[in-house]
């Protein structure tokens, strides 16, 4: 006898928060350090270069995507503001220094 089991549904919000601990986990860990570094070179008036000026287009462009996230799941949303608060200081800080 073909005896067929039981179709295990896969709960997707569980999946999702998931990724999305991971996702925080590796930001934590690995990019808010570094952007704390560029936060306290700007500060100190230094110029950025263009390792760091790729660098932070890149987070700016991840940031725009995280956002979509927060259809979905808007707790994530103070989160997402205050990270683009922080990208939006270091570069007017490093425009300011530019400048001078």
């Amino acid at each position: 006898m073909d005896q067929k089991q039981p179709v295990k549904t896969v709960d997707m919000h569980m999946i999702h928060i998931g990724i999305i601990q991971t996702l925080m986990q590796e930001f934590e860990q690995h990019r808010l350090p570094r952007l704390f570094r560029l936060k306290d070179k700007v500060d100190n008036g230094e110029a950025i270069n263009d390792v760091d000026l790729e660098y932070l287009c890149k987070e700016i462009k991840d940031a725009g995507l995280a956002m979509h996230m927060t259809v979905n799941y808007p707790e994530l949303q103070n989160f997402c503001f205050q990270m683009a608060h922080l990208y939006k200081e270091i570069c007017d800080e490093a425009l300011e220094n530019e400048k001078r």
